[in-house]
């Protein structure tokens, strides 16, 4: 039996109004009083903290401040990203019983392949980057995160049309070191967008269809122009009320100085390998970890999945998370071995080298 879905787009608002646009609808779906929806949506400039995470340790508040740009706090978990009026938000409110699950690394793979295949479908050679990201030739095209309430669902991204790097690596806390022309190469290597890749101004209409399309497909739903309804109007001036405030934001509240900028390098037969971590001495976790060649010569095509497994990693699960990917990329070529990507990590952690860790002898 085809399930009627609906799609609403809300245009641009101001972060907390988008915020509370995903609270209202969340308890709607919840109540049941709403279908299955996808929404669309812009931003105003914005960086939107993942639901458990310090705005101190994710952003860069005096930057931010100075240029007009929300810190706001989402409804969701994932990475915290930067979003304005030239990215494409979007966000799916479902139920339980539409995904058959509750594991949100299922979700979040079923979703990420459908939205793939939107893209590709569009002319843009996308592939779902577990746990959260789309990814182009290894580089983040978008990225997205989800939460359960009860039986309904809230799974929300944003897909980047056409990026400021600059201003997302001074909006961000990233692990970018250095003069700003290598800060933005090595940006450049790990995050894109439509326009780049295509060589042209994007399509967002089309875009747009073929999601719809390809979420059709994968949900065997049929999707149907809508607008919000009165009780959802009355839920989201009640949400905004809250959400707009600094209290909102500073729901979780740790000093920046936790998070600290830590770099190792270290030479082994195939060359120096550099770590860049961004580290929350705090819970003892690698927020973002950056990996290049030497000082100066990013080689992410194979090392981006590894960063991405890395991402908000407790230092005691840094060798299994290593030694696991790199166990399930069977035939592709990594120029160090695990033991070499936990033996630079570790010395730049400064943490005690464990056996089989120790690093090969610099080549002659």
């Amino acid at each position: 039996m085809t399930e009627m879905w609906r799609v609403i787009d809300t245009g641009l608002r101001a972060a907390a109004q988008n915020i509370a646009l995903d609270r209202a609808l969340l308890e709607a779906r919840h109540a049941e009083e709403i279908p299955s929806t996808l929404r669309f949506s812009r931003f105003a400039p914005s960086v939107l903290i993942a639901s458990r995470h310090s705005a101190a340790h994710e952003a860069n508040p005096a930057y931010c401040s100075a240029s007009d740009i929300a810190m706001q706090r989402r409804l969701t978990g994932g990475d915290a990203f930067y979003c304005d009026a030239a990215q494409l938000g979007w966000a799916l409110y479902l139920h339980q019983r539409d995904v058959k699950t509750f594991a949100m690394q299922a979700v979040a793979r079923r979703i990420g392949h459908a939205l793939a295949s939107a893209l590709i479908a569009a002319g843009v050679p996308a592939r779902h980057r577990p746990p959260h990201d789309i990814e182009v030739d290894s580089r983040r095209l978008g990225t997205a995160g989800g939460v359960f309430e009860g039986d309904a669902l809230l799974y929300q991204g944003v897909l980047y049309l056409d990026l400021s790097l600059p201003t997302l690596l001074l909006a961000l806390r990233t692990p970018a070191y250095g003069p700003v022309e290598s800060t933005v190469a090595a940006a450049r290597e790990r995050f894109t967008d439509v326009r780049t890749v295509l060589g042209e101004r994007p399509d967002v209409v089309l875009i747009k269809d073929r999601m719809i399309a390809a979420f059709e497909s994968e949900f065997a739903a049929e999707i149907q122009e809508a607008d919000l309804s009165l009780s959802e109007h009355a839920r989201y001036q009640h949400a905004l009320a809250e959400i707009d405030t600094a209290d909102w934001l500073q729901l979780v509240r740790q000093p920046s100085t936790d998070v600290q900028l830590i770099t190792g390098e270290q030479q082994f037969a195939a060359g120096m390998l550099r770590a860049d971590i961004l580290y929350d001495r705090g819970r003892q976790r690698i927020k973002q970890v950056w990996f290049t060649r030497g000082s100066n010569s990013p080689e992410t095509t194979v090392t981006a999945g590894l960063e991405a497994a890395l991402s908000d990693t407790g230092v005691d699960r840094l060798e299994r998370n290593v030694r696991a990917y790199l166990a399930g990329r069977e035939g592709q070529v990594f120029a160090w071995a695990a033991a070499e990507f936990i033996s630079v990590l570790r010395r730049a952690l400064q943490l005690p080298l464990v056996a089989g860790n120790y690093p090969a002898k610099p080549s002659s």
